[in-house]
């Protein structure tokens, strides 16, 4: 029953359905304890315009980051409705936003360059796709071209597909070959695999900036090669 009124609350905020994908993913053991009861989660994509990533093969462009940073206004927003609405019916939710700012970024984690809460992990918990080499969410439905955002419950839902734990991506290494800033090694992901192992997010963020500024004129941290060029975007 909590499934059902679960599901038609999401599908409520989430028009048109077709930019969508969604599902549960079950986090016991898989955050951090300050999160308290909130064992459970639901994982939400966004698809982001295939005309405006087809721009970026060469690089970030101003439309690009605009469009990234629309997107994730409206995440934010729908997710709040939908947090609001599961509060409703007796299912405690908390949102976690799409992104954090470059500041943060500089300061709070720029240890390790990670959240507390993972998108992509929570995503593969749901069985919505798997991570790439260039560390990058690939969904089943929109390749990497998308966006995603977390809302963590303190209910268990019906959590169908199986979770995904190892990568698709085969012996593909477009995104090693075209990635500016060498941060991909080519080492697939699976659940056992550090991000580390495979990817250097330093290196990448070193490069975005460079681009951002260079590019764009602005301090921000942008590229969206890895994006583009991925073959199950297309």
């Amino acid at each position: 029953m909590k499934t059902a009124i679960a599901r038609s609350i999401i599908e409520k905020h989430l028009v048109p359905a077709d930019n969508y994908i969604y599902g549960f993913a079950d986090l016991k053991n898989l955050i951090d304890k300050t999160f308290g009861d909130f064992h459970y989660g639901i994982a939400i994509g966004r698809r982001l315009d295939p005309g405006i990533v087809n721009g970026i093969m060469n690089g970030p462009t101003l439309e690009y980051y605009r469009h990234y940073r629309a997107i994730n206004t409206e995440l934010d927003a729908s997710t709040q409705k939908i947090a609001d609405d599961l509060k409703k019916e007796g299912i405690n939710a908390i949102c976690i936003s799409p992104t954090v700012t470059t500041e943060e970024l500089d300061t709070v984690y720029a240890g390790n360059l990670t959240y507390p809460v993972s998108h992509k992990m929570l995503a593969t918990r749901a069985g919505l796709g798997w991570i790439g080499k260039s560390d990058l969410f690939i969904s089943k439905a929109f390749g990497p071209r998308l966006r995603l955002v977390s809302i963590l419950i303190d209910t268990p839902l019906d959590t169908s597909p199986e979770p995904v734990e190892t990568s698709r991506c085969g012996n593909c290494r477009i995104c090693m070959d075209r990635c500016p800033a060498g941060a991909i090694n080519g080492k697939p992901w699976d659940v056992s695999v550090h991000r580390d192992e495979y990817f250097d997010a330093f290196m990448c963020r070193e490069m975005c900036k460079e681009l951002g500024e260079k590019t764009l004129k602005m301090n921000v941290r942008v590229c969206g090669i890895c994006v583009a060029v991925c073959p199950f975007g297309w």
